[in-house]
């Protein structure tokens, strides 16, 4: 049948500060608003220790595919801000590994490198790994790439606040069909 393993890196590069970086993706009751596109729903089920250790979040999410996951994390280790670990459970099981720093080249900008190793726990999933592997692949590299357009465009709405703007920034890309139809929350 094969190995239903997965290994991603995805790297992005953002205008902002590693603190505002950490400060947005650490917070995953924003992650169904600002990244809908992915997160369907979000439930904090436990907020863990004071740093976020111990936090644990039920997920509904998808990505371009019309199939959709329900899964679990746990922060395991933050090392506030420059980053933080999850543990998946529920639909996969592994880890993901957030990473933030400014880039020494032009520190206007934040590099962010995820590192998401899973292996793929529900059944459809599991068995059809030997088959359509490239276009779990490609699933998978289409939500980090709405994942990062739609950070960018988080960032943008928060330096607008900050500076008092009320500019008008796009709204960050619905979810595929058929969810497009169902979950029309407007920021």
């Amino acid at each position: 049948m094969g190995d239903a393993s997965y290994h991603f890196i995805s790297r992005w590069k953002v205008k902002s500060t590693k603190e505002e970086v950490y400060d947005v993706l650490g917070d995953a009751d924003g992650l169904a608003r600002w990244w809908p596109s992915v997160y369907l729903d979000v439930k904090i089920l436990k907020p863990g220790d004071a740093m976020g250790v111990g936090k644990m979040v039920e997920l509904y999410t998808k990505g371009w595919l019309p199939y959709t996951l329900r899964w679990s994390f746990e922060v395991t280790a933050v090392d506030k801000p420059t980053g933080f670990t999850i543990i998946p459970y529920g639909d996969f099981s592994g880890r993901g590994i957030w990473t933030f720093e400014q880039d020494s080249q032009n520190p206007e900008y934040c590099d962010i490198v995820y590192d998401w190793k899973i292996k793929a726990v529900k059944p459809l999933l599991k068995k059809l790994t030997f088959l359509v592997r490239p276009i779990f692949s490609a699933n998978h590299l289409w939500a980090m790439k709405k994942g990062e357009e739609s950070l960018k465009l988080e960032l943008e709405r928060r330096a607008a606040a900050r500076n008092g703007k009320t500019q008008d920034i796009a709204r960050p890309p619905r979810p595929t069909f058929p969810h497009n139809l169902t979950n029309n929350k407007i920021l």
